[in-house]
């Protein structure tokens, strides 16, 4: 079998040439959906494709597809990962995938010449909601039919901007969003920098990425009596605070005696009316909670509002939980998992089998093909911050993996298991 050869200068000067679009401080980067940031980058990315001889489309929601065209009609081969950033993130949050794509489709063409069966690379819009925080994966749910035309006016930008307006001023026309809808590929594989530290832990620079976990975001309000704070006794308080403090401890324990993959975050905490001198009336706090199994998910997210329900009622607290964002687990195709094995036991890559902790676009492409992930090893587990790294030398052992993959996929005789035809997979609406 052939071995595609990756050179770390090219992966190296496409991810430090998008870094500086967008740039803030000496590593952060600040890239939002369709600002004249992303606008310039995407433009980067459909110069190198061009100059690569890759054809290069548009389509109506944004995103930027490269393609290879493959000597036999049938599914498309698909990669690709988000060109949007945190503000401010840093250089390697799905650049790297975009890169790994283009550099992947550029050299397999020098190199193997015309695929059996297409090839593309896709540069995807606003996964990361750094923008418009409710829009949730919004170039790739794109691709899946899962856009309305409603969300056009209600996905707002924390300015207040309706996401099909904000559309509109870069050129692309909003009425036309389902033209992105696809229905011919076969499969995706995404290559994304891991943002943890298993494969720092285990001193190894990629992992094949076995499920991508579910994810639940809730708001959970507790209701209590504001009182003045050396008036009023402790033992008369209904104060929601302290049940804020008990349940906070509680629901971190209980994740915590769990063990992984399991994970509770509390990041955001609103205190009403907030004096110094006051027992509070109302706490309004976030809560993250993710697992990849989905009965174990069901029975953590069970758990946490028994924990809470039963905190409230005995300090004669209100209590009431509101989801936000319900993203199940995703099962990565044991046939594509397979074939990246071999493809990084061919290149002598040392590699595990490992779960993502964090939602990926992948989740919103398996509703319409068959899908699987490569990590690339970060420096200290670090992501969404100007000071995540990951290793040039780490990053070009991600993409020889995927170009590895990409050609034992594309260039072979179709293996029924892994290329799956698509009108057996309704697109979701």
């Amino acid at each position: 079998m052939q071995k595609i050869k990756i050179e770390e200068k090219a992966v190296e000067d496409l991810l430090m040439k998008l870094a500086k679009v967008g740039q803030v401080g000496e590593t952060g980067v600040s890239r939002l959906a369709y600002s004249p940031e992303w606008v310039e980058a995407v433009e980067i990315c459909r110069a190198y494709g061009s100059a690569a001889g890759l054809e290069m489309r548009q389509d109506a929601v944004g995103n930027l597809w490269a393609r290879l065209e493959g000597k036999t009609p049938g599914p498309v081969i698909a990669t690709g990962s988000h060109i949007d950033s945190q503000d401010p993130g840093g250089r390697y949050d799905g650049a790297l995938g975009v890169v790994a794509g283009l550099i992947s489709l550029a050299a397999l063409k020098e190199q193997a010449g015309q695929p059996e069966h297409t090839l593309e690379a896709v540069v995807l819009c606003e996964e990361e909601g750094s923008r418009f925080p409710t829009s949730g994966f919004w170039g790739s749910r794109g691709i899946v039919g899962k856009i309305t035309p409603d969300d056009l006016q209600t996905t707002l930008s924390f300015a207040g901007e309706p996401i099909g307006a904000v559309m509109s001023g870069i050129g692309l026309d909003p009425t036309r969003v389902a033209e992105a809808v696809r229905g011919d590929i076969g499969a995706f594989i995404e290559l994304h920098i891991e943002q943890g530290p298993i494969l720092e832990s285990a001193d190894l620079p990629v992992g094949l990425v076995s499920a991508i976990t579910g994810m639940g975001q809730f708001e959970i309000t507790i209701d209590g009596q504001d009182n003045h704070a050396g008036a009023f006794p402790m033992d008369l308080r209904r104060d929601p605070m302290a049940g804020f403090a008990e349940i906070a401890s509680s629901l971190i324990d209980h994740a915590h005696r769990l063990g992984r993959p399991a994970v509770t975050t509390i990041g955001q905490c609103k205190i009403e009316p907030g004096g110094t001198a006051v027992v509070p009336s109302r706490v309004t706090f976030s809560l993250d909670a993710r697992h990849p199994d989905p009965e174990a998910r069901r029975t953590l997210y069970a758990t946490q509002d028994r924990l809470m329900s039963e905190i409230c009622a005995r300090r004669g607290l209100g209590y009431s939980r509101k989801q936000l964002i319900n993203l199940e687990p995703c099962q990565s195709d044991a046939a594509i998992l397979e074939t990246m094995k071999t493809a990084a036991n061919h290149l002598g890559t040392p590699h595990l089998k490992m779960v993502s902790g964090a939602g990926h676009d992948s989740q919103q492409m398996a509703l319409i093909a068959p899908v699987a992930m490569i990590f690339a090893r970060s420096a200290g587990g670090r992501s969404h911050t100007p000071e995540e790294f990951s290793t040039i030398s780490d990053c070009t052992v991600g993409v020889n993996v995927l170009a590895q993959t990409l050609y034992q996929m594309g260039y072979g005789p179709p293996a029924p298991e892994t290329i799956v035809q698509m009108d057996q997979r309704p697109v979701m609406h």
